[in-house]
């Protein structure tokens, strides 16, 4: 049984309303084991012996049949989450303000070559560097005031994408490595 994170694209941000108790009893309910929500914004850590790409398709579908929404969902291994969070080049070693550090995730491959092509609308002292099935992102200003959001990337290397907040990606890292 293998421990994984799933992370709901726009849940409670964009008009796709969704308790998270009930989000928990339903994917219970499909067979899913040991099942955490954290926050309200759509990330569940539970277990499972399917593998990462049948059980997004799962969840997705069980979503679209309990709730009535289309709700993209990705879901990560304990490994994957893990390597990066532990591998942001952008975190200062004497550690840093947790609200400036996102990572906005990728729900498909993007090259280094691709990402490098795309201009980045960055603000002074705003940087952005492509992880592996994220971009780790700096906002010392704010995510709520750069341009380098969800949206932007989503439009620029052509893949859906969710962010999420250093705190988070550190908290639900903890969840899937206890």
């Amino acid at each position: 049984m293998s421990c994984y994170l799933a992370l709901l694209r726009g849940v409670n941000v964009t008009g796709s309303t969704l308790r998270m108790a009930e989000l928990k009893e339903s994917l219970t309910d499909m067979g899913l084991e040991d099942v955490q929500t954290y926050l309200q914004s759509g990330n569940v850590v539970f277990k499972s012996k399917e593998d990462a790409a049948t059980l997004a398709k799962q969840i997705e579908a069980r979503i679209k049949k309990d709730f009535e929404l289309s709700v993209p969902v990705l879901v990560l291994t304990a490994q994957e989450i893990d390597a990066i969070a532990s591998k942001n080049p952008l975190w200062p070693e004497s550690g840093g303000e947790g609200s400036h550090f996102h990572a906005t995730f990728l729900f498909a491959p993007v090259t280094k070559k691709n990402f490098d092509a795309i201009k980045l609308p960055a603000a002074e002292g705003e940087k952005a560097v492509l992880g592996k099935g994220a971009v780790l992102l700096h906002c010392p200003h704010g995510y709520g005031r750069t341009k380098l959001n969800n949206t932007y990337f989503e439009k620029a290397l052509g893949v859906k994408a969710t962010t999420r907040n250093w705190k988070s990606v550190m908290a639900l890292r903890d969840l899937c490595n206890p």
